[in-house]
């Protein structure tokens, strides 16, 4: 059997081992990147190197699962994968965002250790070269809110399906005792909890910066069944939720290899149009923030559509141009009105 085989039955017999229910002949198909028939003949394979390879009656279908795991020899970790668990965690970290980088730091340490030492050994000093050698930048910007009783209050919630009461320091009547039942996390520039107050039918954002005083209720607090918080976050651009706007932009000049390179978002359209410009069409409500981050193209980049982000891009800027265009009469550093840093 040639190695890439070996490579792609080791990884399926992962899936069958890290699945709870199972999979079926599908699902195995899809994973494995094969035809069905050859999902067949792989899963044969499977169950002469692995006996205890079950199969789960579930109409009209089955479902395959090997219990218990798999040993040490094929689950040990490859360079790459101590070096990308390692870097996450060091990114969290750079971003300021420290319980969630000590979960991965445990992890890393707790796959360390359950790898045998002889392969350890052999891993350890290409994956430290790697980390010397591989760099994270950081970029300006909020630093994330992170309280690791906060985050552990509303996973809790989370997965009870329980409602929780918290005092919100922000909104218009900050201090007020708000109830709320739990729709799910956003981790981004800010993080947020995403969460529907009780009798409301559309869900907020509440910045985990300005919840205190948290507490999980007894009540039931079940998100809608159609909710999905993937689709939520892509609706908008950033964070900021309002109307979704059908977005049509046109890159020109020097930002046109970019903008075929680039993610705007997750439903973007891109075109390249025969006289050589990029047209990238997208919906999706934020437009503050898409109008901060299109001005980071500068003259490469048009709004075509809609006219609501051109008004925000407009005013953005006469109010950035209203408070510069006001020079003092002096430096205030020179005149030391600032003390200088």
């Amino acid at each position: 059997m040639r190695l890439e085989k070996l490579a792609e039955l080791v990884e399926l017999a992962r899936h069958l081992a890290s699945s709870a229910e199972g999979l079926t002949l599908d699902e195995m198909a899809q994973v494995a990147g094969v035809s069905r028939r050859t999902a067949e003949r792989m899963r044969d394979a499977l169950g002469q190197v692995f006996p205890q390879l079950e199969e789960v009656p579930d109409p009209p279908t089955k479902r395959f699962r090997i219990p218990n795991g798999l040993d040490g020899f094929s689950q040990a970790p490859t360079t790459e994968e101590l070096l990308e668990l390692s870097k996450a965690a060091a990114q969290l970290r750079a971003a300021g965002a420290l319980p969630r980088a000590a979960v991965l730091e445990c992890l890393e340490r707790k796959v360390r250790a359950a790898t045998k030492a002889k392969a350890l050994r052999k891993l350890a000093p290409d994956v430290e070269a790697l980390v010397r050698a591989e760099a994270i930048a950081v970029q300006a910007g909020p630093r994330p809110f992170e309280d690791e009783n906060l985050i552990g209050h509303l996973r809790h919630a989370l997965t009870a399906m329980k409602a929780v009461s918290f005092r919100y320091m922000g909104g218009r009547t900050p201090g007020e005792r708000r109830t709320v039942i739990p729709f799910g996390l956003m981790f981004s520039r800010m993080n947020y909890l995403v969460a529907g107050e009780v009798g409301a039918l559309q869900p907020r954002n509440w910045r985990l910066d300005r919840i205190a005083e948290i507490e999980v209720l007894d009540e039931p607090g079940v998100p809608p069944s159609q909710f999905s918080l993937q689709d939520y976050a892509a609706r908008s651009f950033g964070i900021y939720q309002d109307d979704v706007e059908d977005v049509v932009l046109r890159i020109t000049g020097e930002g046109v290899e970019d903008a075929l390179r680039w993610r705007f978002h997750p439903t973007q359209d891109v075109h390249q149009e025969s006289d050589g410009s990029v047209i990238v069409r997208f919906a999706a409500s934020g437009m503050l923030e898409l109008s901060w981050h299109l001005f980071t193209w500068g003259d490469k980049l048009e709004v075509l559509r809609p006219q609501r982000l051109r008004d925000v891009m407009v005013k953005q800027l006469e109010t950035a141009l209203a408070r510069h265009r006001q020079f003092p009469s002096q430096d205030p550093l020179a005149s030391g009105a600032l003390s200088e840093v």
